[in-house]
């Protein structure tokens, strides 16, 4: 499932939590594919609390408490980490991140408060949301087959890396045009893991985000290719490396977003990354109408119109619906309508 649709998943169950109709939601996929994150963010749309805890750290106890003596009794205490609504907040996010890493003792241990919200005397907040995330058992990570029961107190979603999702993200967060042009001229290696080879570095969308940071930090220094192969691994930061030495070749974007005639550069990879660089100007001069008109000149003069099509895409998902009022907008779409539809 995509990043952009599991998003709304969780958002749903999230407010499901709130109205009485929340299912749990166990998340499936690879390292570095975004879980973790995908869930972050719900949590931050809502401004709500998220509690992570991961199971593979834990013992039995650590979740259910330890014994006390009162009286003649023996009482559990409740451990700090779980979600209280005097401390925080009568809504959040309980997240079990690596729980098929957990020992089969301490995901037995879950079985109650994931499917009951509660363990002993301690019940979970009624407007609080279980998530929980794991890897697969072929993904050569410490791994547990997930019991039976465990499973079924669940719904199930495998998350998978798209370009398409990542793109939108990456412009949100500010991250490096030259990157972002570079998956789009080598879209396969947004993830590239082969569990059998176990790699120590290699390519996902969180090691892109370490990538973005050696960007910053090692720019025009001799260690900017070992810092690239540190994140995404030796071929995919070679080839990275060689895309960022080759923009010396790109267009004067200055020149473009004044409206001077400006040649499109033949080699493909420079296309991607110009057409990155143009929407990451776009962002900066934020929103202005005469520069997003300039740039769809530009997308018109792209000999492969599929190129100027991607543009403009997402110069869409980078600035929404203030590109459609810029006069230059009617004529781009006219001139690739025949393109459009054959795509549909």
């Amino acid at each position: 499932m995509r990043p952009a649709q599991l998003s709304i998943i969780l958002d749903r169950e999230f407010l499901g939590a709130q109205e009485g109709s929340h299912t749990p939601v166990m998340l499936w996929g690879p390292p570095g594919v975004g879980k973790s994150q995908i869930v972050a963010q719900v949590a931050k749309k809502h401004g709500a609390p998220m509690i992570d805890i991961r199971l593979s750290q834990m013992e039995p106890s650590d979740l259910r408490g330890i014994p006390y003596r009162d009286g003649n009794r023996v009482e559990w205490a409740v451990p700090a980490m779980l979600p209280d609504e005097a401390r925080h907040g009568k809504s959040g996010i309980l997240f079990l991140d690596e729980i098929t890493s957990a020992p089969p003792a301490v995901s037995a241990a879950a079985y109650q408060l994931i499917l009951d919200r509660r363990l002993g005397e301690y019940f979970l907040p009624e407007g609080w949301a279980i998530f929980a995330a794991g890897n697969r058992m072929g993904d050569r990570g410490v791994t547990y087959l997930m019991p039976s029961p465990l499973a079924n107190r669940f719904s199930h979603f495998e998350l998978e890396a798209n370009l398409e999702d990542w793109v939108s993200w990456a412009y949100r967060s500010g991250i490096d045009e030259r990157l972002v042009g570079f998956l789009r001229f080598r879209p396969e290696l947004l993830f590239e893991y082969d569990p059998a080879r176990n790699p120590v570095a290699f390519p996902t969308p969180r090691s892109w985000e370490f990538a973005n940071r050696a960007l910053a930090k090692f720019d025009r220094t001799n260690l900017l290719l070992s810092a690239l192969q540190s994140c995404v691994g030796p071929a995919a930061g070679l080839e990275m490396h060689a895309f960022v030495m080759n923009l010396e070749k790109m267009p004067d974007l200055d020149a473009i977003l004044k409206g001077e005639k400006v040649a499109v550069p033949e080699e493909i990879d420079i296309q991607y990354a110009t057409a990155s660089a143009l929407v990451g100007r776009a962002i900066r001069a934020k929103n202005q109408p005469e520069v997003l008109g300039r740039i769809l000149d530009y997308a018109l003069r792209f000999p492969l119109r599929e190129m100027g099509v991607m543009l403009v895409s997402d110069l869409h998902r980078a600035v929404g619906s203030a590109l459609f009022a810029v006069p230059q907008f009617s004529k781009w779409a006219s001139a690739v309508t025949d393109l459009m539809l054959d795509g549909n």
